[in-house]
Parts: structure tokens; C-alpha cells; sequence
């Protein structure tokens, strides 16, 4: 795998207000993608009623450092959801690292490649595409594998600068959202060794494949985290059921969360259900690990 890095880069700006830093993943053009001209873009999406990043093709990760006087040297990497086709950055990025970097956890926002958006809007673009599943599932199927690469690659990144970063390189979680649980999942059964691999994972309202539900599951002990709407309205609820029969099986640690109304990406959204509290469940369940 390669991976070039290159110094953080301090940034101000609207779109990433709350970031403590953004830092390239790669040096120059990401692996594979050399020849993808598409530019990164940041618009309110009216479909999907919140902020999302599009045509990400140079990925990067925002580091939201934990509160000094709380930090205990837990990491959590962040994928945000969108078809792989947009990110929702704020209700299932930004929203969420805010609030674990409030309570001592350093929070990295991954920006991972996406498929090309031809128009300036990827919520309409992305449910167009998904008429034909089988055709759109075909066309996501090597954007996966680039995305998978990301945040391995991000993941070792964190490791390898865990003193700069303040982490503690043996305390570093991923969560990710929707597709993003697809992405967070291809860290943890798809790394070839324990420098990629997380300590501890949560999937929300994920919809893994049945190749990554076929994969054999790490020996080393990885709690996994799991919550979802019986209303999804992508009808993956059950996927999250398979996903921890899985760990169970595998004799890993696992909690399910199924709450009866939320639908799919709820993210960090109020909609005064009590699925709303579900940031404070995953926070318990940190602090029960002893992540927190």
C-alpha cells in the first residue's frame, strides 16, 4: 500500500469551522485515481436537508483535537454516509467529533473518494443512479475498495504521528455511517495487518455486503458497536442484525441498538425520538470499554 504524507495544514473558512486541522492523505494524486479531474465541492443538500461534501477525489482527514482537560488518548475515526456518492460532513462528521472531542476523545473526520457527481447535485444524482441497483452497485463496487484504502491509510497515518496527535495508538476506534459503515468495516476485516486495524468499531444504519458479512472476522478482540431504525427506509435494519449475529458468533464483543422509529440518517439530528439519545448510548458504551 502506498502512502505518502505530508505536513497538516492549519485552515480557517465556513465549511470547516470547527476542524482543528485538515490533512491530506496522500501527496499529490490519491493511487489509482491519477487521472480524476472532478473538484471537491460543499453545498447545502435540500433532499437530504443538510451540508454535504461531493468529488472527493484528493481525501483528507479533519482532526478535532480532545478537550485538553478531559483527553484520555482514545481516537475515533469518522466515516460519513451518502451512497458513496456525497458525505453528510456535518450531521454524521462535524456534529458527532464535536462532541467526542468535548468529552476527552480526539475525533478525525475521514473525507474519502466518491463517484463523480456530473451535476451540482448529488443527493438527486445519487437517488436517479439507485433505480438500477444492480448497475449502481457495480459502479460503487471499485470506489469501495478506494475508500477502504482511505481509511486504512488514514488509520496508519494516526499511528504513525500518535505523539503529535496526542493519541494513544492501541485506543483508536472507527464509526461510521450508512455506505460509511461499509468503509469503516473494510479497516476492520479487510486490513492485512494489526498497523490498519482498529481496536473498537461501530456501524450505524449500515448495509454491509454479503462479501464483507462472508469475511472472517479478527481473532484479536474488537468490540463492535451497532445501532439502527426498524423504519429504515432502505429496509436495513435487519443487515444490522446479521452484523452482530456475526461478532456474536465469533465470540466478540458486541451490543445492538434497534430503535422502533429514526428511519435512515438520523445521524446527529433531533427529531425528538428517543433514538436522538443515541450518541449518549455509544458514549456509555465507550466509557464501558474503558475508551472513555
Amino acid at each position: 500500500m502506498k502512502r505518502i504524507f505530508i505536513a497538516a495544514l492549519f485552515i480557517s473558512g465556513i465549511n470547516h469551522a470547527y476542524a482543528q486541522k485538515s490533512i491530506p492523505l496522500y501527496q499529490g494524486k490519491a493511487p489509482g485515481t491519477e487521472n480524476w479531474t472532478q473538484k471537491e465541492a460543499q453545498q447545502f443538500s435540500e433532499l437530504f436537508k443538510t451540508e454535504v461534501v461531493f468529488n472527493v477525489s484528493q481525501p483528507s482527514i479533519l482532526v478535532f483535537e480532545a478537550d485538553k482537560t478531559r483527553a484520555n488518548g482514545t481516537v475515533v475515526v469518522i466515516a460519513p454516509g451518502g451512497g458513496f456518492q456525497s458525505l453528510s460532513i456535518n450531521r454524521e462528521g462535524v456534529d458527532l467529533a464535536k462532541k467526542l472531542a468535548e468529552n476527552g476523545i480526539t475525533a478525525v473526520v475521514l473525507k474519502y473518494r466518491l463517484l463523480e457527481t456530473k451535476s451540482n447535485d448529488p443527493a438527486k444524482e445519487m437517488m436517479e443512479n439507485i433505480k438500477d441497483r444492480n448497475a449502481f452497485d457495480a459502479k460503487t463496487a471499485p470506489v469501495k475498495v478506494m475508500a477502504g484504502e482511505d481509511i486504512r491509510t488514514a488509520i496508519s497515518y494516526i499511528r504513525t504521528h500518535a505523539k503529535e496527535l496526542k493519541i494513544n495508538p492501541e485506543k483508536l476506534g472507527v464509526i461510521g455511517f450508512s455506505a460509511g459503515a461499509s468503509v469503516i468495516l473494510e479497516s476492520v476485516l479487510h486490513s492485512k495487518d494489526a498497523s490498519t486495524l482498529p481496536n473498537f468499531a461501530a456501524s450505524i444504519y449500515g448495509g454491509p455486503s454479503q462479501e464483507i458479512l462472508n469475511t472472517e472476522v479478527p481473532k484479536a478482540v474488537l468490540p463492535m458497536f451497532i445501532c439502527a431504525a426498524s423504519d429504515d427506509q432502505l429496509k436495513l435494519a435487519p443487515k444490522s442484525v446479521v452484523l452482530y449475529n456475526k461478532w456474536l458468533e465469533a465470540g466478540q464483543p458486541a451490543e445492538l441498538h434497534i430503535y422502533e422509529k429514526g428511519g435512515h440518517g438520523f445521524g446527529m439530528g433531533k427529531q425528538n425520538l428517543p433514538v436522538d439519545k443515541w450518541s449518549d448510548v455509544y458514549l456509555d458504551w465507550l466509557r464501558f470499554h474503558n475508551f472513555l
